[in-house]
């Protein structure tokens, strides 16, 4: 068991390097396409010609799927909270390359996001030994984790016909919670997939099974609306704020939904849950240090000519425009004279 989350933990650690990266070099993919075509915050996908996004894209993928290995050897609430690091890989990298600025606040953060995942990494609950796809399959559609399932889906349709057009520009959680929210439903599916073919290596084949066949195609299904969703909100809003957020929101719901389906809390100590509990409120809490760290976004300049400074405009009582030139005497009726250095 020592060894297994040894290795989990190698593993989640190296995964949440290649993510890290992933946001920043994927961003600047974001970017340059953005330059040239439609955002994919504006439903452009025009980044799919970029060849950086696709370097950023095949760096998380490395990541991921050295995540997906670690959960074949250690439970989600191990692996699940070293993507804290992927935080500070990404806070550190914006800050160089993006030019997105981490001050004194932002690194408190990070730091703090760090010490809660510590505290949870030490006393996460060990996993329960799963001998076949039916008995996950089981795990899956117990009463509680079916109503976990509904509630998230449901949300979900509510954030993207609801939200979305109204608020996605503006508020970071609404893409954010997509992500996350359908984050918690791949990882539980994605360790399902991972057992399976952990098993399957061992030599007891689930390949036959249709369970294993489901969880596959709900993995990909869900993959794909986070990484679309992801891509959005890395295109709209701050990397220093997207990566925290992203990290606090998965994670919470994550080990939330893996009690469910996997009843990781059962047996452990009253000690353990609260300890874990303390490592959430800090976690949560370096969040919010890096979310009010947020510099600004600069909106472009007006884009207009501005009128001579010798032309005034006259507006006739009659409706009549008549212009008006520094040396020529006033015309007797006028309503109003409208002066460029009037705004001034």
């Amino acid at each position: 068991m020592y060894r297994a989350n040894l290795i989990g933990f190698g593993l989640a650690v190296g995964s949440s390097v290649f993510i890290g990266s992933s946001f920043i070099i994927k961003k600047k993919g974001l970017q340059r396409a953005g330059a040239s075509g439609t955002r994919a915050s504006s439903g452009g996908y025009g980044y799919l010609l970029e060849p950086l996004w696709w370097i950023g894209m095949a760096t998380m993928i490395i990541g991921e799927f050295a995540n997906f290995v670690a959960y074949m050897y250690a439970p989600a609430v191990l692996v699940t909270p070293l993507g804290a690091l992927s935080i500070i890989v990404s806070a550190i990298l914006a800050h160089f390359l993006l030019k997105e600025k981490l001050r004194k606040l932002g690194v408190l953060g990070c730091i703090m996001c760090i010490v809660g995942s510590t505290v949870i990494v030490f006393h996460a609950p060990g996993e329960h030994s799963i001998s076949s796809v039916e008995e996950i399959w089981e795990l899956a559609i117990q009463p509680a984790f079916l109503l976990y399932a509904a509630s998230a889906v449901a949300v979900v349709l509510v954030l993207i016909l609801y939200c979305e057009p109204r608020y996605g520009q503006t508020n970071v959680m609404v893409y954010i919670g997509v992500c996350s929210i359908i984050g918690s439903i791949t990882v539980m599916s994605i360790k399902a997939v991972g057992i399976t073919i952990k098993l399957t290596l061992e030599g007891y084949s689930q390949v036959a099974r249709f369970q294993s066949w489901v969880f596959a195609m709900v993995a990909v299904s869900c993959i794909i609306t986070q990484l679309n969703y992801l891509n959005k909100a890395l295109d709209t809003f701050n990397t220093a704020v997207v990566s925290p957020i992203y990290y606090a929101m998965f994670t919470s719901l994550t080990i939330f939904a893996s009690a469910i389906m996997f009843k990781d809390w059962s047996g452990q100590s009253a000690s353990n849950i609260i300890s874990v509990l303390c490592g959430f409120i800090t976690v949560l809490s370096g969040t919010m240090v890096l979310h009010s760290n947020r510099d600004p976004e600069k909106l472009p300049p007006a884009d207009y000519s501005p009128l001579p400074s010798q032309i005034s405009w006259v507006v006739h009582a009659n409706g009549e425009i008549w212009k008006h030139k520094e040396n020529d005497e006033l015309h007797p009726e006028f309503v109003a004279i409208i002066r460029q250095d009037h705004f001034k």
